[in-house]
């Protein structure tokens, strides 16, 4: 697997890619051996762009690994359009399983591609909720999106996606 490095405002990302598809972006503590692609390039003048202010979506195709149930509901946080955020409850009803939140939000967690599966987007019914990258990431990557942050308390609606008025077909 090809990887390389990028310092962005919410710290060192690991980008992870095969020949054809991004694989995986995560935060991470130190560089090992760059070993970079034009995959991992595209990701990384995509991810500035982002940075900048300039891109609201990505166009890389991605292919995390994940199960089946994790995939489901990968493909519904990538629905969450840039500046939305929706919550694990909402996630779990687009797929069918509405008592399945934590179960949601466990997949959620385990997104191995920050960004560009905007698992940031994904909030508690009653606030910012939790973060792989941790909640200064989240804050920072809401903020650049333009979220106002609602730390313990639900989000405006004005921010919320919902899926049913807004995806034909989940």
């Amino acid at each position: 697997m090809a990887r390389a490095y990028l310092e962005s405002p919410i710290g060192l990302l690991r980008i992870g890619t095969d020949q054809r598809k991004l694989r995986s972006v995560r935060l991470v503590e130190e560089r090992e051996e760059e070993m970079p692609n034009p995959v991992t390039g595209k990701a990384i003048e995509q991810l500035e762009e982002y940075f900048a202010g300039k891109r609201e979506q990505f166009s890389i195709v991605s292919m995390p690994p994940g199960t089946p149930f994790q995939l489901q509901v990968w493909g519904m946080v990538k629905k969450i359009p840039y500046g939305k955020v929706a919550t694990y409850g909402q996630i779990a009803s687009a797929i069918g399983r509405p008592s399945a939140c934590r179960a949601v939000a466990n997949a959620v967690g385990q997104n191995p591609a920050l960004i560009f599966c905007p698992c940031h987007r994904v909030v508690a019914a009653g606030g910012l909720g939790g973060f792989s990258a941790g909640l200064e990431a989240k804050r920072k990557l809401l903020t650049l999106e333009g979220v106002e942050i609602a730390e313990k308390s639900p989000f405006s609606e004005k921010f919320l996606f919902t899926f049913e008025e807004n995806c034909a077909t989940i």
